[in-house]
């Protein structure tokens, strides 16, 4: 590969990693519930001192080491990047959330107009990882490790991994306060919303897929 080819494609990939950072820290804000993929990070930094992108590193480095040890030897080098994909994922999630955290809807209109930002935020995000072609993200990538050692369609067990997940930070949040916490209808919303936008954003976006 050229390397100004490669330079675009990751440079592609980084943009969206920052995006996405930001639309999860939109949905986050208005406070209906976080993206599926964050509400058990989310539901820790609620509780504890650490903040929510240092939970997602942590659970992210989980995600990684899960690829590793049900991949083994088919685990692609390359993708050991990931490290530094969460790295630079979670802390733009920090930094996003520090930008925005004098941003605090209060009204319904304000919330729903801050949760379909988000969505639109992070489906953009989304779409421009998938037209750089270059490296997963540790939460598709533990789905897809997942779905090949299974045998399983992707999307399959996508819907699965992002159920379980939502699950998991529902019991978290019932333990931690005896009631549902960082969890709501934006967590649906986000989850059904964000894959339509991303097919949406495919169509008219002139973003070609780089190979």
């Amino acid at each position: 590969m050229k390397q100004s080819k490669w330079v675009q494609r990751y440079a592609l990939f980084v943009l969206g990693l920052v995006i996405n950072s930001f639309g999860i820290s939109f949905i986050t804000k208005a406070a209906l519930g976080t993206s599926p993929i964050s509400s058990l990070p989310y539901v820790a930094s609620l509780k504890f001192s650490p903040t929510l992108g240092q939970f997602t590193f942590v659970l992210n480095c989980l995600f990684i080491l899960t690829q590793a040890l049900l991949l083994r030897r088919k685990f692609p080098k390359i993708q050991y990047l990931q490290i530094l994909v969460n790295l630079i994922f979670s802390g733009v999630i920090d930094v996003s959330m520090l930008l925005l955290s004098r941003m605090q809807p209060e009204t319904v209109v304000a919330k729903t107009i801050s949760l379909l930002a988000g969505c639109a935020i992070l489906a953009l995000g989304i779409t421009l990882e998938v037209a750089a072609n270059a490296l997963l993200v540790p939460g598709e990538g533990v789905v897809k490790a997942i779905a090949h050692v299974s045998n399983r369609d992707f999307g399959t067990v996508k819907v699965c991994f992002d159920v379980t997940t939502v699950a998991l930070a529902i019991v978290l949040s019932l333990c931690f306060f005896h009631e549902l916490r960082g969890i709501g209808v934006g967590t649906v919303v986000s989850a059904v919303l964000v894959g339509m936008i991303v097919k949406f954003y495919r169509k008219v976006l002139p973003i070609p897929a780089m190979g």
